[in-house]
């Protein structure tokens, strides 16, 4: 585990979170922070839109069920299990560095999946596909520049898309109802293969069952334990801005840890930046393409600045997280699990909620796990498609990812996050470059559609 830290520490402090936030930051100054004073408009894009009825032909996905494809990644662990683990390894104020991350990459989403759309080309099947890969290939003319995306994107969905999320499944699963980790892993592994199997179509229609459900039933026990938990509501954001910085705590902590956890927890909760949701809203059936960058900046939201928020305000209410001992922990080099993700959410949550709250916690990283396995899996098939110019290999991969979910479902948590955050972050260069340099692209189509 030390090795991994040190090489995703490497590549992380302080070059790639620099690079996260200047992008973000880039496109908020060049649209004016459209997405704070074009809060209405993109609003009335977005939700504003699920209230009238749009033609539904070409092939594809509709925007809702692109949209609730791409949130079955992104509102994966990373917003229970992973914010905890932020929280303890990073300090409080790792949030408020989760939340300048979504508010900047808000507008770095949108640029992504503009792009996607406006590079995109169609399948063998008739539907759309496209991503970060495309428009490196199209737009910049570097195959190579794309190939090294799919590649990093490959070792990324095993990483972060599968070993993550299953690991996140067997620690709940166990803490709730001491369920064998082999045994959850392999049946999980089954469930998803299930899915899978069925392409892009069943992807988005599971996705577009199970997203809304999940995040109704997360946020509604959430703000149960906050409604329970408010007098302690202040201290907690106190907790927050002071942390994000100075040392949170005694010993253990330093600033620049919340910075990296706190991007980095970000960054892999919403992805924007990573590409990889962006080749979910490719296959949306939509004409404009700043239209898609409206979900985009909704994408974003919905899952760092609301869902994860709650998570984080949960476990800082209620008194499970102790700065000094997770401090201590961290200056001897060892955390034991149990102060870290997924059983430190569970007993936030039970301790107002009681055995629900295991139970609720369990319930809601099994749905936004399997959700995020079949929405990861999707992006490896994409990136292997591009890599091979068709479906050669993808019978391979589809049993390594369920392999992956296996082996991930017994690996070390602390190693795991390590791995992900090491092919996340090499993922995301090449894509941020991209972003960067199609720029004068991306505004243009984007001044068009607000004009």
């Amino acid at each position: 585990m030390l090795t991994l830290e040190r090489a995703a520490d490497a590549l992380w402090n302080p070059w790639l979170l620099g690079l996260f936030l200047v992008t973000g930051l880039w496109y908020s100054v060049r649209t004016g922070f459209f997405q704070l004073f074009g809060l209405k408009t993109w609003l009335k894009a977005t939700v504003g839109s699920l209230f009238t009825r749009k033609k539904s032909g070409g092939g594809g996905l509709s925007q809702t069920q692109a949209l609730a494809t791409a949130l079955a990644s992104t509102i994966g662990t990373g917003s229970i299990a992973g914010v905890a683990t932020a929280v303890v390894l990073g300090g409080p104020g790792a949030v408020f560095w989760m939340w300048v991350s979504a508010v900047l990459g808000m507008m770095t989403g949108c640029a992504e999946k503009t792009l996607a759309v406006a590079y995109r080309e169609r399948g063998e099947d008739g539907g759309w596909q496209g991503g970060p890969m495309c428009y490196m290939a199209r737009g910049l003319h570097s195959p190579v520049l794309a190939a090294c995306f799919c590649l990093c994107c490959l070792g990324s969905s095993l990483a972060g898309g599968n070993l993550v999320q299953a690991n996140s499944i067997a620690t709940a699963l166990e803490a709730a109802w001491g369920c064998p980790r082999l045994a959850v892993g392999v049946l999980t592994a089954l469930a998803c293969g299930a899915v899978i199997w069925g392409g892009v179509g069943r992807i988005g229609k599971v996705s577009e069952s199970l997203v809304p459900l999940m995040a109704f039933l997360f946020l509604a026990g959430g703000c149960a334990v906050l409604w329970t938990q408010r007098t302690y509501l202040p201290d907690a954001f106190r907790a927050i801005l002071e942390g994000a910085f100075r040392p949170a705590a005694p010993v253990g902590y330093v600033a620049a840890s919340a910075i990296r956890y706190g991007v980095a927890r970000g960054v892999f909760t919403n992805e924007a930046g990573m590409g990889s949701s962006a080749m979910a809203h490719a296959a949306a059936r939509v004409e404009d393409p700043a239209e898609e960058g409206m979900w985009g900046i909704l994408e974003v939201g919905v899952a760092t600045l609301l869902v994860c928020t709650v998570t984080a305000l949960v476990i800082l209410t209620t008194g499970v997280y102790d700065p000094l001992t997770a401090g201590t922990a961290l200056q001897e080099g060892h955390v034991p699990e149990g102060m870290l993700g997924a059983p430190l959410a569970a007993r936030a949550f039970s301790t107002v909620l009681g055995q629900w709250g295991t139970a609720l916690v369990a319930v809601c990283l099994l749905l936004f796990a399997f959700t995020s396995l079949v929405g990861w899996s999707y992006y490896g098939e994409r990136c292997l498609h591009w890599l091979t110019g068709g479906t050669r290999g993808r019978t391979a991969y589809r049993a390594v990812c369920l392999l992956a979910i296996v082996a991930g479902s017994t690996g070390e948590l602390g190693a795991v996050w390590q791995l992900a955050d090491l092919w996340n972050g090499l993922m995301a260069l090449p894509n941020l470059l991209a972003l960067l340099l199609l720029t004068p692209k991306a505004l243009e189509l984007l001044l068009q559609w607000v004009r």
